[in-house]
């Protein structure tokens, strides 16, 4: 896998909003995925929301990318990244901290709207599709 789409992208996608679907178009379905957290911050919105349709539209999608378990190494990557993120006064949150060390983890680029903020992120490669 070649892209993790953090969250703010999976929204822009399932919105039809920016670039994101035509570039996701262009890329072979085994080179994008998303995590497991970003699923999960995906259902805390539509439930949030009580949106019927916005599951379907998340249920579509996550059956169209590989969804990546959030696993030991990406455990051990976020406790690294985390720690130096706050000890540098530059924390980004957990569930950011969490999604971008998954990236790293995996070896894949990270597609999303927040390239400023992610940034922080060493060894974290960025790209925005939106």
């Amino acid at each position: 896998m070649k892209y993790l789409l953090d969250t703010d992208s999976v929204s822009f996608a399932l919105r039809g909003q920016g670039e994101v679907g035509a570039r996701l178009r262009d890329q072979r379905p085994s080179d994008v995925g998303i995590s497991a957290l970003t699923l999960a911050e995906l259902r805390y919105g539509a439930e949030r929301k009580g949106s019927r349709r916005l599951h379907r539209l998340i249920d579509a999608f996550a059956g169209a990318v590989e969804v990546m378990p959030f696993d030991d190494a990406a455990a051990a990557e976020f406790g690294r990244l985390g720690s130096l993120l706050a000890a540098r006064g530059t924390p980004i949150g957990e569930f950011d901290a969490l999604i971008a060390a998954h990236a790293v983890a995996l070896r894949c680029t990270l597609v999303t709207n927040n390239v400023r903020h992610f940034s922080r992120v060493p060894g974290l490669v960025v790209e925005n599709w939106a």
